[in-house]
């Protein structure tokens, strides 16, 4: 189902995830990021080996479309990062990028949504991880959450997460926001404070995952060995109830 919370905006970004995230991916676009089966654009498929079948080498979709008359909440921006601590320091960008032997490497897409009360959730009922709760940011007049890496079960974390912004802040906005979470409100700069959850994260040790390494399996033991585009309408509606059902029993 479309809900209007997923109606997200972004231009296009490009993520790259190991055979074991890709079914994974694709349940993860139907049910958490509401995107239809008539959102799928393309899906590039290939025998490698004659007799083994076809492998789906890249599909992409189609998360939302412009919902804003006014120019600037239609536009798609990319920040850059470069790890600033001296060599002796800990560093959690450094250790990204040292860790998959990268000049670069994508760490998050920020989508826009016309409501990520409701979009926060609508995730968290489906057993979705976030790092912050809601955040306002004073300084840019939006509020933000930002979401656990994706990565599989016995994987390390991929560095790679999502952040979910909506920019027409109001006073009615802030009420829903304050009345949901009194503790929400991000007194520091955005950006500093997400750095140092990032950084307190990968000193642990422990970085939070999208879903739940059990939530994960799950799905995964329920898909089986089938084809992504095996995947019908019924296994997604089967692999909702999975998450709905994993949340409410896991979450207070």
């Amino acid at each position: 189902m479309k809900y209007s919370f997923t109606n997200f905006q972004v231009d296009h970004m490009t993520m790259l995830v190991q055979p074991e995230m890709y079914n994974m991916a694709y349940i993860l676009f139907r049910v958490i990021f509401g995107c239809r089966r008539e959102d799928l654009i393309y899906n590039v498929k290939k025998e490698w080996v004659k007799g083994q079948g076809e492998q789906s080498l890249t599909f992409a979709v189609k998360v939302g479309e412009g919902v804003h008359a006014r120019s600037e909440l239609n536009s798609a921006m990319i920040a850059l990062v470069q790890p600033t601590e001296p060599m002796s320091q800990p560093s959690h960008v450094r250790a990204m990028l040292n860790d998959h032997r990268a000049a670069a490497h994508w760490q998050h897409i920020a989508l826009r949504t016309p409501d990520l009360i409701a979009l926060h959730k609508h995730c968290e009922d489906r057993g979705v991880n976030f790092i912050t709760p809601i955040l306002k940011d004073d300084a840019e007049d939006l509020i933000q959450v930002f979401s656990g890496e994706w990565f599989h079960p016995g994987s390390p974390a991929s560095g790679v997460f999502f952040e979910f912004v909506q920019r027409d802040v109001n006073e009615e906005l802030i009420k829903r926001l304050e009345e949901r979470n009194r503790e929400s409100i991000f007194r520091d700069k955005t950006f500093l404070g997400l750095y140092g959850e990032k950084e307190a994260e990968y000193q642990r040790g422990k970085v939070l995952p999208f879903v739940d390494p059990a939530l994960h399996e799950s799905i995964s033991k329920y898909l089986g060995a089938r084809k992504f585009w095996e995947i019908t309408e019924d296994d997604i509606g089967n692999c909702e109830q999975l998450m709905l059902d994993y949340a409410k029993k896991h979450r207070k």
